[in-house]
């Protein structure tokens, strides 16, 4: 059965007027209805956009004294949309079974949307490019995370994304995060991002250490695409201690956010080669770096596509406007997929949404239980 369907059917059991089910589209922008008929509403201008960005009920009064009760739909962590339950009054028990509805509404999307065009199509109001379709197709959710820690992603232009992408995986003790940069803007750079994440999924699943995974991926570069390399780091979070550990191949140094703050050069180690040809010419060894977090603290890894935007007057955006941009993204204390939607939407409004190069972030925040 569709899932309007069911919506529909659950409402008419339960004495509800109606359910909506809505998505959000991949820029996180709007939220689009899953049935034709309810308008689409914004996330930033909306009761409904309210209760996505919060992870919480929020309730709106309309007119015939109905009221609607806006729940978001969360998998895991992922934030996938919101419900809409409309009646004349809602008590405790129907808000429950609404709550219980968004839980496996949310659950049937993700199984669901891997094997069908339709949520991709609702929520994409510009056509795919071929090289963004493609490495979208490897990604993994934008966010995952558990008691202890959480990852979230995000990626522009949404459409036409050529050579960056975003790993992140989690395993009972390990959270494990990448962020690709290839050579280029095209198809074969995206290919040679591909094979980077397959390498380093490859790798990863076989349980080894950080420098062999890095070999493997720059390795299967090298051979496979030998005019091709790609920037990256690869680290892992050790969640029960906050050790943070990771390899920089030629790539931005990550910051580390800390009571709001963006400390100086705090994670700023010396970098290695690119991974591909250029590694394997240079004979390297790759180095591992550590860094002790505090509970709370939050890692932002980006591609150079962020800093080197330009702005008014021909010059880059530069480290430090993008500084000034994370700490008022996180200056108001908004979980981390909802400060991270915030920056990315901050830069790409500078820019009237229109980038010339891949603009990748991922976000990681360590926070034990016991520090809560």
């Amino acid at each position: 059965m569709e899932l309007p369907a069911l919506a529909r059917r659950f409402a008419d059991a339960v004495g509800l007027d109606r359910i909506d089910i809505y998505l959000v589209d991949i820029q996180q922008r709007d939220l689009v209805p899953l049935a034709d008929g309810p308008p689409t509403l914004g996330v930033d201008a909306s009761v409904a956009g309210s209760a996505y960005r919060a992870h919480a009920l929020r309730v709106e009064e309309l007119a015939h004294g109905r009221i609607v009760a806006w729940l978001p739909l969360i998998d895991g962590a992922e934030r996938l949309g919101v419900i809409g339950a409309t009646a004349s009054a809602l008590d405790v028990a129907l808000l429950r079974r609404c709550r219980m509805l968004a839980s496996v509404l949310a659950m049937t999307i993700t199984s669901k949307r891997a094997s069908s065009d339709s949520f991709a199509r609702r929520t994409r109001s510009e056509t795919m490019q071929l090289p963004a379709e493609m490495l979208r197709a490897f990604l993994p959710p934008r966010t995952i995370g558990n008691s202890h820690v959480i990852s979230t992603a995000v990626l522009e232009p949404a459409y036409e994304i050529g050579g960056d992408a975003f790993d992140h995986s989690l395993t009972p003790s390990t959270l494990h995060v990448a962020i690709l940069d290839a050579m280029g803007h095209n198809l074969a750079s995206g290919l040679t991002t591909a094979v980077a994440m397959a390498g380093c999924r490859n790798a990863r699943r076989a349980g080894v250490e950080l420098p062999q995974l890095v070999d493997t991926v720059q390795h299967a570069l090298a051979e496979w695409l030998p005019e091709q390399f790609c920037t990256g780091i690869l680290a892992q979070v050790d969640l029960a201690h906050g050790i943070l550990r990771w390899c920089n191949c030629g790539h931005p140094p990550p910051l580390l956010i800390r009571d709001h703050r963006v400390l100086d050069r705090a994670l700023e180690r010396p970098s290695q080669p690119p991974m591909g040809t250029p590694a394997q010419l240079a004979g390297v060894e790759w180095e591992v770096h550590e860094q002790a977090l505090e509970p709370g603290d939050r890692v932002l890894m980006y591609t150079d596509g962020v800093t080197e935007l330009r702005v008014g007057g021909g010059s880059q955006f530069g480290l430090e406007r993008f500084t000034d941009s994370i700490i008022r993204a996180t200056a108001a204390g908004e979980p981390a997929p909802e400060a991270l939607r915030q920056l990315i939407h901050s830069i790409l409004d500078r820019q009237d949404n229109q980038l010339r190069d891949d603009a990748t972030l991922l976000l990681l925040e360590w926070r034990p239980p016991e520090a809560r």
